[in-house]
């Protein structure tokens, strides 16, 4: 099996800046993409940035140039520094990753999510 660990999540002000870190442990192989989705109440879930194992990065356009995703390998630990936040951006903030185990098996596992709420 494979956990997903997220940490950062917390209340700040509209502006202001919060960094979500994900780390992954267990069975893994390797790994095909890592990303963060987001989830409003009353929402569907959403992509908010992805980082494959080539290095190709998305972003939803409503974080692009507001958030940066990266990552590091050797801790298979993505990170995602969120600037300027909105109140928009308040959300359940979920770690994804998708990969291949020990047995050779894909995997897609999800973290237990992180509360961000921008508000005054």
């Amino acid at each position: 099996q494979v956990q997903l660990v997220e940490s950062g999540g917390g209340l700040v002000q509209p502006g202001g800046v919060l960094r979500l870190s994900c780390a992954a442990s267990g069975s893994i192989s390797s790994i095909y993409v890592m990303g963060w989705y987001r989830q409003a109440p009353g929402k569907q879930r959403e992509l908010v940035a992805a980082i494959t194992s080539g290095g190709n990065i998305n972003y939803a356009d409503s974080v692009k140039g507001r958030f940066t995703i990266s990552r590091d390998n050797a801790k298979n630990t993505i990170y995602l520094q969120m600037n300027s936040l909105k109140p928009e951006d308040t959300a359940v903030y979920y770690c994804n990753v998708r990969g291949r185990n020990h047995l050779l098996a894909d995997f897609d596992s999800w973290g237990q999510g992180t509360q961000v709420t921008v508000s005054s």
